[in-house]
Formats: C-alpha cells, structure tokens, sequence
C-alpha cells in the first residue's frame, strides 16, 4: 500500500478529528509526524495522562540554552492526536523534520561537529541521546536569545505567501479564520486530496521560502529511507509541505542540499504550555488566534453553540454580572440568525461574539473583554510528570512546589504571606530565590504590610519560557537553594559599585541565603573601602540597617554585617563634615535626601549607632556655610531627636529670615 499524506492546518480541530478517522481507517505500519526527530524518544510519553495539553517540546543548545525553541501541542492539535492514536494503537511514530541539531548551527556560522565531506544528513539521525529541537510542528521557532532573557520563543519565519488567506480570498472571505471555519471546523472531516491540491496551486506561483526548501529536502530523505522498512506509511505534516513531499525530487539533488550541515549538542523534554502563548497575537507564527474557542470545537460532542453561551454565562457570573438562561437562550437564537442570514452552516466565534456582547454583556466592552480572555483564548495551562526528563534544579524546584502548595497557574493569583507562619516564610524564600535566579514567578505587588514587614504580598503567574531559564539558572546549582546562593555569590564577585552589592545583601536576607553573605560581605568591605564619595556610602547604609533590623523577623542569620554596616556609617559620620559646604542647590537636594534616608535607617538600630549620627549632625548644623536647604532640614532634625530646644530652634530660623538674607535662602531653610 503506497504511503498516505494528510496535509493539517497545525491547531485546527477538524483537521485533528479528521487525521485520527483517516488513520483509523489506514491501519498504517508506521506514523511520521513534522517535528524534531532528536524528540523520538519522549513521544512515549504521550501515552501517560499525566502529561496534559497543552504542552511543549522544549529544545536547546546544551551548551547555551538560551538558544532555545518550543514545539507546543494543544489537545486539539492533529499532530498530538495523531501520535496519542499511533501510541494507543502499537505504531512506531517518528518526528521527520529537519534536525534542531542543525538549525542551530547553520554552515559556516556557528561551531558544531562538522560533517565529513561527502556525508549526508541520515534520515532521521538522531542527535546525541536526549537532544532536541525547538519548535512547533511545521513552525520552526528562530533562537533569538536576549542576555539574561532565559527562554526565547523568537520570531517565527514567516513564509512569503499566507495558503490560507490565499484561499479565503479565492471562496471571497475577507476573514481566513471565518473561512477556515466554514470550511472545514464546522464541515467534519476535510478532503486531504483536495487541500494538497490547492496548496500544490498556491505554491506553482509563489516564491520559495530557502528554510522550506532546506526542510523538505530532509523529510524527503527519510520517507525514503521509511519507505525500505514499511509499505503503509502515514505522513501528518503542514499542509504547505504535500506538494514538496509527493513531487519527485531525485535523491541526489536532496543529499547534494544536506551535504555539509553542521550539528550542535542539543537536548529536549516536555514542558508545560498555556492557550496564551499558543495564540497567534502573541507572536507564534503557526498559532490561532482564539485557542480556547478550538478546544470547545474540539472537545464539544454537541450543542456547540449553546455550551459556549453557557460557559460565557457562567464567566460572568463568576465575576457577579447576572447571566440568566433567559440570556443564554437569546442569544443562541441571535447567533444562529446571524449565521443564517451570513450564509454560514454553524454559527460561528463572530456570531457568538457579537451575540454575546449584545445579549450577556449589554454592550459592555469590558464584560466582553472577560469572555475573550477567559474563554476565547483560555487561560489553561499544561502538566507534565514528575518523572519527566529534567535538569535537577526543575526537580528540586517541582517538589519544593508540591511541598508548599504553591501550583503553576496561567492566570494572575493573589498570594498574601504572614511571614510569622513557616509555610509562608519558606513560599517568601522561595520566590525570593526564583528572582535571582531570573525566574520571576512572583512579582511583589507592594501592598498590605505591618509595621516589621510580617506581611508580603505578590502576584503569581507561570509562563512557559521558565523552564528554560530553570535550564540556564542549573549551572549554578542543582537545588533552588544552592543555585540562588552561588548566583549572588558571581553577581558580588562582578559587582562593579558600592550599590550592587548592597542590594545583593538585601536579597540574601529576603531570600534567606547564608551560604551566600560571607562573600558579599567581602565584596561590600572592598567596594566601600574603595569607595570614597559620601553620596554612595550613604545611598547604601538603609538597606543594610533594613537588613540588620528585620532579619530576627525572618529568621535569618545575618553573620558579620553589625560590623560592616557600622564601619559604612562610621566613614559616613568622617566625611559629611568635609561634604556638606558649598553645595549647589541640586547637590544640596540630593544630599539632603541621603541624609534623610540615613536618619529612617539608623532609628532601626541601636542607639549607641544613633547617638553617633545626631553627634555628627550636630556638629555641622550650625555652620554658616551650609546651604538653607540643608541647614534648615538638620535643624528639624535634632529638634525632633530631642539635641535642640525651642529657643535655639527659633534663634536659627531668624537669622535666615532676616533682612538683608537672599528671600531664596530663607525659602530652603524654611522647607
């Protein structure tokens, strides 16, 4: 039997419900799938429910996972329905795109392990045990690593012509989405005979797309080298591909294309993914533009248009907006109208939307902006298992999450901490050593907080391109602790300024890091010795009291910072007197806000410390060269700190406010 082609829209659910029938009926011996072949090996996988769509292949350079890309699967996606029947049923599935391998390390740009002259490519050859590729099936996702940006999705390559919106222009659609639809999702199964014959037509006058070309000739090359062992094949892949794959290309001209690629070490494994990331809008070439609305046309038995209005319903109502069956029932009769009169055989995401937002919403933008996000893109996230092919830190990191309660959402969720209780402090560390890890899972949202910070309050949402920094963060360690310290560890080492280091002292107090404070105190020892301007020693002090009084309230063994801390303030107390006179009224504001933050910073210590700061401010309050600004600000200063009495306070305010002194003089001073 020869081999058979099903040419898919990736993402599309007729295309999905159509490829499980056709290979139903085909029985074939074996599946080749468009994908990464180094990813043969975690198609097993698919067979495990706990691996739950949708869900990425991660794929990256080993040396360098920045570089980095994503093969996502929704439940709907005819590539993962496919595999999940090739599984279930005994059939070898294997992935037949060009090698990630290669992609990332293109002729005579990139180092790699070079082929000897005159190799090919093998068919299906995979890349060291373990590696990977990035992308989605048919959509190959371009490294385009930003420093410190952890996983990068990169731009898509965009071919030179749409097949799609080609074809809608052709039915005389404005709208491909509409026609795709239409067509197909609301028509059961789609012709595959037909579809490559259109896209063969699309293609006749279209120019070439070079990484198309490069790529065709590779899945040639294995459905060659498939074709020796087994006489039923099924071939699922993009349906732009069909043409290339049935034309007859001579063996040659394909190896001759191949010959001279060069590989890089890869390596890959299942991730979880989100409707968010899959949709079209937010950059992915071969997304769709409404996920969530594909799921339910998917998983939908019957009644399609009514369990949407009821599902938008029930959104509203979750967020206290009365939705009643009454509305429902409005509006499925206005859809289905709409459909009717715009020649449609099912009533479409346009009719539903339109009809949501007249009936359910009452014309609230808003409301409607709610059903959007929550159902039209969908805000469900992927789950894979615990046993999964991992680096250790995203073990260490799963378990602590599992430990702590603490789930992966797609969704933004409040999370409010009592620091006082254990489970909450250990959540606080943990996030707090996720963000120096450039994992910011959590993002503090500066609200509610008492007097000694037992409070935190953050905003959680996962996304995706975690993972991937999970991957680049494990050359620091193997556990979230270890990798967080040895991090701030190489962050002081390289610290350039006094500031630097003073914020990694912080960090290690939130991030409850003690392994890690022996070598940033040395760094804050040397760059504040170092450091001769007042202005930095200053700017620093806050933090470090800040970190001094607070680390009882987060049980934190702080080691040796008492005495560097009160070494700072000591060269502080030396050099304000040589730095406050003669000073610019910009110097002057500037000086006057470090002092200020000094004077907050020392009343959390104890008093011995103070008693030595208000003795330096003493000292140089009542000199006759300091700007109003500053004289009038020390002045309120030491009387609030009980050094001036009323009389002295009145004497000085006159003498600026006298006849013959600069009215902007007497100005500053009095603010």
């Amino acid at each position: 039997m020869p081999e058979r082609f099903y040419g898919i829209r990736h993402h599309g659910p007729g295309s999905a419900r159509a490829v499980v029938a056709a290979l139903a009926e085909q029985r074939p011996d074996v599946l080749l799938v468009e994908g990464p072949p180094e990813a043969d090996e975690l198609v097993r996988w698919v067979a495990d429910e706990r691996l739950e769509p949708p869900v990425a292949l991660l794929g990256y350079a080993t040396d360098d996972p920045r570089r980095a890309g994503f093969w996502p699967f929704a439940v709907f996606s005819p590539e993962w329905q496919a595999i999940r029947w090739a599984v279930d049923n005994g059939v070898p599935v294997r992935f037949f795109d060009l090698p990630y391998a290669y992609r990332l390390a293109e002729p005579d740009e990139q180092p790699g392990e070079q082929a000897e002259p005159g190799e090919q490519a093998e068919p299906g050859e995979q890349a060291e045990p373990g590696e990977p590729s990035g992308e989605q099936p048919g959509e190959q996702v371009e490294p385009d690593a930003q420093p410190g940006a952890g996983a990068d999705r990169g731009e898509q390559r965009r071919r030179p012509v749409d097949p799609i919106g080609e074809l809608a222009v052709a039915a005389g659609y404005d709208d491909p989405e509409r026609w795709w639809e239409d067509v197909v999702e609301h028509r059961g199964a789609p012709a595959f005979e037909a579809v490559a014959e259109a896209m063969a037509a699309i293609r006749e006058g279209a120019p070439e797309d070079p990484d198309d070309l490069l790529r065709e000739a590779y899945m040639r090359t294995v459905l060659r080298q498939t074709r020796r062992g087994y006489d039923n094949v099924a071939v699922v892949c993009g349906a732009w591909h069909v043409p290339a794959l049935t034309a007859r290309v001579p063996a040659g001209a394909d190896a001759a294309l191949l010959k001279g690629r060069r590989k890089t070490k890869v390596t890959f494994t299942w991730v979880p993914w989100t409707y968010g990331r899959l949709a079209s809008w937010q950059g992915y070439a071969a997304g769709v533009r409404s996920p969530g609305w594909y799921h339910h046309l998917f998983s939908a038995p019957d009644e399609v248009v009514t369990r949407w209005l009821v599902a938008a319903a029930g959104v509203l109502r979750d967020e206290g907006v009365p939705a009643s069956s009454a509305h429902v029932i409005e509006a499925a009769r206005l859809a289905e109208t709409l459909a009717t009169l715009r020649g449609r055989p099912l009533a479409g995401l346009a009719e539903l939307t339109e009809a949501s937002e007249a009936v359910l919403c009452e014309g609230e933008p808003l409301r409607l902006e709610l059903i959007n996000r929550r159902l039209v893109v969908g805000e469900r996230l992927g789950a894979v298992p615990d046993d999964m092919p991992a680096v250790p830190l995203a073990r260490d990191l799963a378990a602590q999450q599992r430990s702590l309660r603490l789930k992966p959402e797609a969704l933004d969720r409040e999370l409010d901490l009592d620091l006082r209780r254990d489970t909450d402090l250990a959540r606080s560390r943990l996030l707090h050593r996720l963000r120096l890890l450039g994992v910011p899972w959590g993002e503090p949202t500066g609200g509610r907080r008492s007097t000694g910070t037992f409070r935190e309050q953050w905003r959680l949402r996962w996304e995706p391109e975690f993972a991937v920094r999970l991957v680049e963060a494990s050359a620091h360690g193997t556990t979230v602790d270890a990798a967080a310290t040895a991090s701030v560890a190489t962050r002081a080492q390289a610290a350039e300024s006094l500031a630097e280091v003073t914020a990694l002292v912080e960090v290690c107090l939130l991030a409850d890091l003690p392994e890690a404070y022996p070598p940033v105190l040395r760094a804050l020892d040397t760059r504040a010795a170092l450091d001769a301007d007042v202005g930095h020693l200053m700017a620093a002090f806050p933090a470090l009291a800040r970190t001094l009084r607070y680390g009882d309230v987060r049980r934190t063994e702080l080691g040796g910072l008492a005495g560097v801390t009160t070494g700072i303030l000591a060269r502080v107390c030396a050099a304000l007197p040589a730095a406050v006179g003669g000073l610019a009224d910009p110097a002057a504001r500037t000086l006057r806000d470090r002092i200020d933050g000094v004077q907050a910073a020392v009343g959390l210590l104890d008093d011995g410390v103070r008693d030595r700061w208000l003795d330096t401010l003493t000292s140089v309050a009542g000199r006759d060269d300091l700007p109003g600004l500053l004289a009038g600000r020390l002045t309120r200063l030491l009387h609030d700190a009980g050094r001036l009495d009323r009389d002295e306070v009145r004497r000085r305010m006159g003498l600026p406010l006298t006849v013959g002194t600069a009215p902007a003089e007497g100005a500053a001073w009095v603010e």
